[in-house]
């Protein structure tokens, strides 16, 4: 269906209204942040190179921190109602150079994030083939099956996609209930309940102790920087801020947004600060942290209480879930980006853009054509990788996730100063206007957010892993730079050459409450 952007210009295609409800949305944010994946591959680390068995008091400040973002992110969500969210606000609240530039960012990030997911997905799959079938495939051929799969499946109608992901999703999260309830129902672990690691003061602790080795007799010294297991505890929720670019297909948008907004956001952190917890108790902190400095065992934090109170079969289900949870996760972010791709080429940025890759389909009222922009792109990333004889895992995964997370942390600190800009700067809507949730908690999140860059900057290298060397770590920065310079500078040249397309920039919007 088409029609008219509210401020004028040309008529535009639009997504499907009405299409997806409350959870529909939840699914499909939550999905982006894969809470099995975060927790089997971020709270090792957090545990044994961090802040120890408080890795789960980082989720806890992650999730202060996050939530006060959220808090002026909703409010926001509530008056501009816009598929490219991060872009939308913030040339509402920033200006449209600056939103130009965000809208860029948020592109890379999201682009890349699909191709880094297809590199941990193919890694998974290729070792459970082996140790489930002993079937031996490479894993491109993993990575082409996922690739294909997202591109199909994203073409139909958004509601199929909420669909696949809200059943992927929810195994995930009943597996890890299952672990956690065994673990409280069992008594505790063998060090006791551990309260210690629930404490916010021992999150912004760095490991220091010595435990048991458990390649052998005898003990170890070990030591982390507090910085890396927060900067892995906010790694964990990257994609929730998707919850916003649903709102044109969704239903009564103004209603469910923000609530989607908040509930992915407080819901995430406690599901993640529970469930760390749990599999810290379970395992014994002491232990936790020893099998934690090898990657072949760090997993164990998580399977040794699977394995002991519910049996081999939960191993293997969790190991099953780890695939289908980054499958679900990539799926998650080939919509995010498709939706960008869609939100920029339908404002005609670039000239014809407006009539390709910002059609919707006919009948499904998807942006297919940008999905299939986005399905091309990641293709020819994940081929680049595999002929490069880059590996799926520390290569594709790990540089990608950190290219990914570098660009959309800039975003998300500048939508959260947007969010102050647009309330008590440019006096938009004062009868929403209000000293908290519009000013101090978005202001407080937007500084927690550029400490989270400087974390990401400061611990870049070791989060990079044995992929530190490689030519594509090296030219994050400038990727990331040269992006957010080339969205100033169309920006720039739009206002100068055609000042009726740099007027719409961020303004094709569903609604705008005035």
């Amino acid at each position: 269906m088409t029609s008219a952007p509210p401020d004028g210009g040309p008529g535009v295609q639009r997504l499907k209204p009405n299409a997806v409800g409350l959870i529909g949305v939840l699914f499909m944010a939550v999905a982006t942040a894969a809470p099995i994946t975060a927790m089997v591959g971020n709270v090792p680390i957090a545990v044994g190179s961090g802040n120890g068995a408080a890795a789960p008091a980082g989720y806890l400040i992650a999730t202060i921190v996050l939530g006060l973002f959220a808090v002026g992110y909703a409010a926001m969500s509530k008056h501009i109602t816009a598929t490219g969210a991060f872009y939308g606000y913030i040339s509402h609240g920033l200006g449209r150079v600056l939103g130009l530039s965000a809208g860029f960012l948020t592109v890379l990030a999201y682009v890349v994030f699909e191709a880094s997911l297809v590199g941990i997905f193919s890694f998974f799959s290729r070792d459970l083939f082996a140790s489930l079938f002993n079937v031996h495939l490479p894993w491109l051929l993993f990575a082409i099956v996922m690739i294909v799969a997202n591109a199909v499946l994203t073409y139909f109608d958004v509601n199929l996609a909420a669909k696949v992901l809200g059943g992927l999703l929810i195994t995930e999260i009943v597996m890890l209930t299952l672990m956690a309830g065994s673990v409280v129902v069992s008594g505790g672990g063998p060090e006791g309940w551990s309260l210690s690691s629930l404490n916010p003061i021992n999150g912004l602790k760095g490991l220091d102790a010595v435990v048991p080795n458990v390649s052998g007799a005898g003990t170890m010294a070990v030591v982390g920087s507090a910085g890396i297991g927060l900067f892995f505890a906010f790694w964990s929720w990257v994609g929730f801020e998707s919850s916003a670019m649903y709102g044109e297909e969704s239903k009564n948008p103004k209603k469910i947004i923000p609530i989607a907004i908040m509930s992915s956001v407080l819901g995430i952190g406690a599901f993640y600060i529970v469930v760390s917890w749990l599999a810290i108790v379970g395992t014994g902190p002491s232990k936790s942290i020893a099998l934690a400095q090898d990657t072949n065992t760090a997993g164990e934090i998580f399977f040794t209480p699977v394995r002991e109170h519910l049996g081999g079969w939960a191993v293997t289900m969790f190991q099953i879930l780890l695939t289908t949870g980054s499958y679900a996760c990539g799926m998650a972010f080939h919509n995010c980006a498709a939706r960008y791709i869609y939100a920029l080429g339908r404002e005609d940025i670039l000239p014809r853009t407006a009539k390709t890759i910002g059609r919707t389909h006919q009948i499904h009222g998807s942006p297919h054509v940008a999905g299939f922009v986005q399905t091309a792109i990641t293709l020819v990333i994940v081929l680049w990788f595999a002929f490069s004889g880059r590996d799926p895992y520390s290569g594709l995964y790990g540089l990608a996730a950190l290219l990914g997370t570098s660009a959309i942390l800039i975003v998300q600190a500048m939508a959260a100063f947007s969010v102050v800009s647009y309330f008590h700067v440019r006096k938009q809507h004062p009868e929403t206007a209000h000293w908290f949730r519009t000013l101090v908690a978005p202001g407080l999140g937007g500084i927690g957010m550029l400490y989270v860059i400087y974390l990401l900057i400061k611990n870049a290298s070791f989060a990079a892993g044995t992929a530190k060397d490689d030519v594509v770590f090296a030219s994050i920065p400038w990727v990331v730079g040269g992006t957010a310079i080339a969205g100033i500078l169309v920006a720039l040249v739009l206002r100068a050459q055609s000042p009726q397309r740099y007027d719409r920039l961020g303004r094709v919007v569903l609604d705008e409450e005035r």
